[in-house]
Parts: structure tokens; C-alpha cells; sequence
């Protein structure tokens, strides 16, 4: 039974820092489904009536297409490492700032505000109950009649 935990842990371990990547579906969360998806028809398009002729509304396609398709490669091959390594020092700084220095505040707010809600507490408890009770009291003998008159 141990060993097969220590298997199971080890496996986590090694899954967390050897993360497979799907190089068939690179957007498996869809985050820029709407975004950045563009297709000739999104940017170019002419109306009834309005037609160009037959061989250039193809080459224009065609054109459109295959530039996007190698002007995207050429640019992800030539800034996308270092792009990718600004994002993850980006990132990296940012999950640094939250663990050392946004949490410890949050943290240290929520114990402070914690003792100061004590004392608050305990003054209402010791100065506004009696006082609401006793007015409790004073107008628990008052009695109204509702009538309609017609």
C-alpha cells in the first residue's frame, strides 16, 4: 500500500513539471476562439452587385490565405521563443508578487480587521444592547389600533 502511494506521488511529481503538449489541438481551452480567428470572407467581402472578376476574387483569396499562413510562421519563428520567454518571466514575477507580497497582506488585513471586529463587537454588546432593550421594554406596553373609516 505505501508503495503504491509513493508510485501514485511520484507520478504527479513527474506529470507537473512533464506536461505533454497536443500539437494537433493548441487552443484546447479556446481562449482565442473569437479573438484572432480570421478568415478571408471575416475581411474582405462584396456585396450584390459588386463583383470582381471571377480569377481575381481567387488569387485574392488565395493570396490572403497563404500570406497570413507564412507571414504568422515567419513571425512566430523568429519572436515567438522570445516572446514566450518575456510572458513566462512576465508571469513568473507576477505569481511571485502574489505569493510573497499580495497573499502575506491579504493575510495580515484579514487579522487585524479580525481583532478590530472583536472590540467592535464587544463595545455594541456592551453599550447598545442594554440600551435597545430597555426601549424594548418601554414600548412593549404600546398597543395601535388600525381602523378604517368609510
Amino acid at each position: 500500500m505505501a508503495d503504491q502511494y509513493n508510485t501514485n506521488e511520484e507520478k504527479i511529481l513527474k506529470d507537473r513539471h512533464a506536461k505533454e503538449i497536443d500539437l494537433i489541438n493548441r487552443d484546447p481551452k479556446q481562449i482565442n476562439e473569437d479573438v484572432v480567428k480570421v478568415d478571408f470572407e471575416d475581411v474582405i467581402a462584396e456585396p450584390d452587385g459588386t463583383h470582381s472578376l471571377d480569377g481575381v476574387w481567387k488569387a485574392s483569396y488565395t493570396t490572403f490565405t497563404v500570406s497570413k499562413y507564412w507571414c504568422y510562421r515567419v513571425l512566430s519563428a523568429v519572436f515567438g521563443i522570445p516572446v514566450a520567454l518575456l510572458w513566462g518571466f512576465c508571469f513568473a514575477c507576477i505569481s511571485f508578487c502574489h505569493i510573497w507580497a499580495v497573499m502575506p497582506c491579504i493575510k495580515s488585513y484579514l487579522i487585524e480587521t479580525q481583532c478590530l471586529s472583536r472590540i467592535y463587537s464587544l463595545c455594541i454588546h456592551t453599550f447598545c444592547d442594554p440600551f435597545f432593550e430597555a426601549l424594548g421594554k418601554v414600548f412593549s406596553s404600546v398597543r395601535v389600533a388600525l381602523r378604517k373609516e368609510v
